[in-house]
């Protein structure tokens, strides 16, 4: 096998070692991965949201000034997949599986606690005031999906693609810091690097995947009424990791590029079917509504100090930054490989701009549309249902519930299988030193370890200790990401004076 000992053991290790771990002392591993998330949150929350902020305005900033015209790969580079193909792959990598999740859930549960008040209301909510309180809700949840998300994705792909393609460096972690520590990127210094951006990816990817299983198997329980237990889910999982199997043997092409594709028409017919069944002019109408009001509310809610909302602030907002933190070196490796001839203002506009509006447009028709129902009286049960069962109740008020119910849950198992195949791959080309043509089995391996930490997370303490991981290993490596906007930019500079200075900086 082609392998870097010094990343590929220790990861695997403590990988394993979580596994056992929990399936040995499941009630310890809960309370461990329970107190790691509250010590997080309470100590480094506003780190957690300044890191979101910074790495934003990098991207803006980068995609504004000359250096945005900078050809990845060089002036004569041309990019490999057509913009579709391109951008079906970066949204299904990135986020799809999530928004599935909490596309409705989020948008009721901000607007229950914006109705009510208190402490777990964004921004203080607006109590008794259902226009003012919806208005702070689709704010809050979009601002959870929309740009900083996405900017921090687009931070790790850039500098991944830049070294790779214009320096001619491996494709991993540590070349994005070259600039800043020299030689010592390819000894122990490195190493570290790569140990934790793999692990926050193991954790991260593992969160989504528990995410898609939890929510695909509560479907499937409340259409057909199969009783959901631990030996249910495994049964799930198992069938979805043979399935992925096959995706990761036809690698990017004959795998997740033809995956990807069905995934995001499959999606776009199901927001296309809520839309025409539900109120359609009104919906469209919120579409321009909700952006507005994020625009309006971002810079309260972007707000890292003195919050009064901790409830929602510690809850969503900085999980959630963790989350995605913990996400940035599969998503932005995988931005990478598939990247190459872009420049980097279109793959700035094509990883954080464009996804962005197509989270707006999903969150805003799911959730205005759950949200109408609960205003107009009818939405006791959704607002009632527990957030992996919201959307199966919304869609069971709209016409052909059984059918589109059943293309719901579908649409989760492929964004599991896209998930879990494309972060297999990264995972695998981090620990073999940047190498992307490795072995079969290699592969295997990180698709059992992470489908495996997933299992026992989900099984040992549900969407608590889901979360955990992906907080825990979110903070260090959002340090790391900010130095990595240092070493991206000197990478830039020097390209700008010099297009021909591939391979020196």
């Amino acid at each position: 096998m082609h392998i870097n000992p010094a990343v590929f053991f220790p990861t695997a290790i403590i990988a394993f070692a979580v596994i056992l771990f929990s399936l040995i002392a499941p009630k310890a591993s809960a309370d461990l991965f329970a107190g790691l998330r509250s010590g997080a949150v309470a100590h480094f929350d506003w780190f957690f949201m300044m890191s979101g902020n910074l790495l934003l305005i990098f991207c803006v900033v980068v995609a504004l000034s000359p250096l945005g015209k900078i050809r990845l790969g060089g002036k004569g580079a041309t990019p490999d997949y057509s913009r579709l193909s391109w951008f079906a792959m970066l949204f299904g990598a990135g986020m799809g599986i999530g928004l599935v999740f909490y596309g409705v859930g989020e948008p009721v549960t901000h607007f229950t606690s914006s109705m009510a008040g208190g402490p777990a209301a964004p921004l203080g909510g607006a109590v008794g005031d259902a226009q003012a309180a919806r208005s702070i809700a689709m704010a809050a949840t979009i601002f959870d999906w929309a740009l900083h998300p996405w900017a921090i994705f687009a931070v790790t792909g850039l500098a991944l693609a830049l070294f790779s393609f214009d320096f001619k460096m491996p494709l991993s972690m540590r070349s994005a810091f070259y600039p800043l520590f020299g030689k010592a990127v390819w000894g122990r210094t490195g190493d570290v690097i790569e140990v934790l951006a793999v692990l926050a990816t193991i954790f991260g990817l593992a969160t989504s995947l528990g995410l898609g299983a939890q929510q695909a198997m509560a479907g499937i329980v409340y259409l057909y009424g199969v009783t959901s237990s631990s030996l249910t889910i495994l049964a799930l999982i198992a069938v979805m990791a043979a399935i992925t199997f096959l995706s990761i043997r036809g690698g990017i092409d004959r795998g997740i590029r033809i995956l990807s594709e069905v995934n995001m028409w499959v999606a776009f017919a199901l927001l296309v079917f809520v839309l025409t069944t539900g109120s359609t002019l009104q919906l469209i109408g919120d579409l321009a509504t909700n952006i507005v009001n994020y625009l309006k509310f971002l810079p309260a809610l972007s707000n890292p100090v003195g919050r009064t909302d901790t409830g929602f602030y510690n809850d969503w907002s900085v999980y959630y930054w963790a989350w995605w933190i913990s996400w940035a070196p599969f998503v932005g490796m995988f931005m990478a490989r598939i990247s190459l001839g872009r420049t980097v203002r279109e793959f700035i506009a094509g990883a954080m701009i464009a996804p962005s509006l197509l989270g707006i447009l999903w969150l805003t028709i799911f959730g205005d549309a759950s949200i109408a129902q609960i205003v107009a009286g009818n939405g006791a049960d959704l607002a009632k249902a527990s957030l992996d069962t919201q959307l199966f109740v919304l869609l069971g008020t709209l016409p052909w519930a059984q059918l589109t119910s059943f293309v719901a849950i579908g649409l989760i198992l492929i964004f599991f299988v896209t998930g879990w195949d494309s972060g297999t791959l990264v995972i695998d080309t981090m620990t073999a030193g940047g190498r992307t043509d490795t072995l079969l089995r290699q592969k295997t391996i990180w698709l059992v370890a992470v489908g495996g930490i997933g299992v026992v997370l989900l099984l040992s303490g549900g969407l608590t200790s889901l979360q955990a991981g992906a907080i825990a290993t979110g903070l260090p490596l959002a340090l790391i990401l900010l130095c990595m906007c240092l070493g991206t930019l000197r990478g830039l500079l020097a390209l700008h004076r010099n297009p021909d200075c591939s391979g020196n900086i």
